[in-house]
């Protein structure tokens, strides 16, 4: 399956497509998957659609750099199959609680499963994809890189794949909020809110304070106690680059395919097997 999306949602989105697509022409798509030839981009009411540039292909009779209009589409979940898929995750707690967090939990699909439904395309049939090129084959190489730029901006929204299928985050978090679980849980997120205070600088300013007792010269540079000779180092830590794994592995500055985090630990490594003599 293509790495080219960095979360389980987005990974398994292309995968799904892999899954009843040809894997090669959809993975020759992914160098068209960039702002160079993705020239513009949208998502309104569930469809997809994008202005791609093409090539000059005599063969096919195009003799001027063309630019397609692309599009990709899912198929939408009936109203009556939302109610109950949205009663089946109103049931439980640990779904809902995501959901109206913002994240999307990894067992979603069991919510689909007893009205014969799916979040994740599974068929061709779930998926209506289009474009003006004059290549015969469905999906083309235009229509795979759009696919690969909406895995990388499921990695960001993941719930562009409700409103794929037809219903909105809004939509959806306001009938969660309307379950028992939901009010409970709504109410908890209300009440560790933190209100929002205005500031008129954006630097901590410093507080004055009498000192009960003037220090000498020597006192001021000195101190009232001699510092210790030797500076005691803290324990290593069992977690490497603790810090950077708690901010999480999509920072928006990254673009690689490869693992932020992974490549943090590796640097950690390198420079703490560099200088562990001088520990």
């Amino acid at each position: 399956m293509a790495k080219h999306s960095k979360t389980w949602w987005g990974q398994k989105f292309i995968g799904a497509l892999e899954s009843f697509t040809d894997s090669g022409r959809l993975q020759r798509g992914r160098s068209y998957a960039g702002d160079s030839r993705i020239l513009s981009f949208d998502i309104t009411k569930g469809i997809v659609t994008a202005i791609v540039r093409g090539n000059v292909n005599p063969y096919f009779g195009v003799y001027k750099e063309p630019k397609y209009h692309t599009e990709v589409a899912m198929a939408k979940i009936a109203a009556k199959d939302w109610s109950t898929i949205i009663q089946h995750m109103s049931s439980k707690a640990s779904v809902v609680a995501r959901l109206l967090l913002n994240e999307v939990p990894e067992n979603i699909e069991d919510s689909f499963v007893e009205v014969g439904q799916s979040l994740l395309p599974r068929s061709r049939k779930d998926l209506k994809t289009d474009c003006s090129c004059p290549d015969f084959s469905n999906p083309c190489k235009h229509i795979a890189g759009l696919c690969y730029r909406l895995a990388g901006e499921l990695d960001h929204d993941p719930f562009l794949l409700f409103e794929l299928r037809g219903l909105s985050k809004e939509a959806l978090q306001t009938e969660l909020a309307k379950s028992p679980l939901g009010k409970a849980l709504a109410s908890e997120l209300d009440e560790h809110a933190l209100e929002l205070k205005p500031s008129t600088s954006y630097f901590t300013k410093p507080e004055t304070s009498l000192c009960a007792e003037v220090p000498t010269l020597k006192q001021f540079w000195q101190g009232h106690k001699r510092l210790p000779q030797a500076i005691p180092f803290s324990p290593p830590s069992s977690v490497s680059a603790i810090a950077i794994k708690k901010q999480g592995d999509n920072p928006p500055f990254w673009q690689k395919d490869s693992s932020f985090i992974g490549t943090m630990e590796e640097l950690y490594e390198r420079v703490k097997t560099k200088n562990s003599a001088l520990l």
